[in-house]
């Protein structure tokens, strides 16, 4: 189905408010986005110009750079975290908890959701079998953690038209590709309903630093700005503002403080939960009462 067919029309001004328990008024959505970068395959991104600009295979300084990041980016990212209370959403390639199981067992251990982000990083248009590669990587996340992933990101918010109905008859609930309003809604698909979540690629620190090119300090100006617009409206509706970040950029030390100054700053905040995004689809589904409340 083309995305039209999935979901239906809605403005926001239409639809009934959703309501926080315990009288708080906004989510915030951590997310800590960690991936395999495989030496034999060109990078998913880069941040050099190649010499004479043509990238030549392998292309060792940009698994170098996105290597530092799961070495010591990850574990500056998690501090900040685990200094704040907070729990994130680990968005994770499968083959992480293979290849980087250190990285995997902390985030296991401090009690992190771990969201599927497919097998390995690249896009799932050139997967030559995606529905086997989406059964791979929910098998390979419930045998390391021993709970099957509820929620998926495709690499680069990647999908083909059939990617929600393979998702779906996955057991996978959300999906955080559908970059489609503030609050989540539903999409349909061949299996049933998926929770489209209210990711963002503008408090994402590839488009901001990578590709718009600008100063670490942007990270926490926008993040504010967008937060404060959100609890104003959230006043009357919930709200939730998602921020996503990877240990190569926002774990480096030029750019770590201004990770740790948007945490410590929304932490203090009144009516703010820090909640990962199985708590958010669940309270979704009870808010709407629904029967699809996941029991397992």
């Amino acid at each position: 189905m083309i995305p039209s067919k999935r979901l239906d029309y809605s403005a926001i001004i239409d639809r009934p408010p959703l309501k926080l328990p315990g009288g708080a008024r906004m989510v915030v959505w951590p997310v800590i986005n960690v991936e395999v970068w495989d030496i034999n395959r060109a990078m998913p991104r880069q941040v050099l110009p190649p010499p004479t600009g043509v990238t030549r295979l392998p292309d060792f300084a940009h698994w170098a750079w996105h290597e530092y990041g799961m070495r010591v980016g990850f574990w500056r990212m998690k501090e900040a975290l685990d200094g704040l209370g907070i729990k994130a959403s680990l968005f994770t390639n499968a083959r992480v908890c293979q290849d980087y199981r250190r990285v995997a067992e902390a985030a296991r251990d401090a009690g992190w959701e771990f969201v599927g982000h497919s097998y390995d990083q690249q896009p799932i248009h050139v997967e030559p079998d995606q529905r086997a590669m989406i059964k791979r990587t929910v098998k390979v996340i419930k045998d390391f953690t021993g709970k099957a992933p509820v929620g998926w990101l495709g690499p680069g918010l990647t999908e083909t038209l059939y990617t929600p109905d393979y998702l779906a008859e996955a057991g996978i609930k959300y999906i955080a590709d559908w970059l489609i309003d503030d609050e989540p809604c539903e999409i349909r698909t061949a299996h049933g309903p998926v929770v489209a979540m209210p990711y963002s690629v503008e408090l994402n620190d590839i488009p901001m630093m990578m590709v718009q090119h600008h100063a670490a300090a942007e990270f926490v100006s926008r993040c504010m700005d967008q937060f404060e617009r959100l609890y104003e409206e959230s006043r009357t509706r919930a709200k939730v503002m998602a921020i996503a970040v990877h240990p190569y950029i926002s774990g480096v030390p030029h750019r770590i403080k201004h990770f740790e100054t948007v945490l410590e700053r929304l932490r203090k905040q009144k009516g703010v939960v820090f909640w990962t995004g199985e708590q958010i689809l669940d309270w979704y589904w009870k808010s709407r009462g629904s029967s699809k409340i996941r029991k397992s």
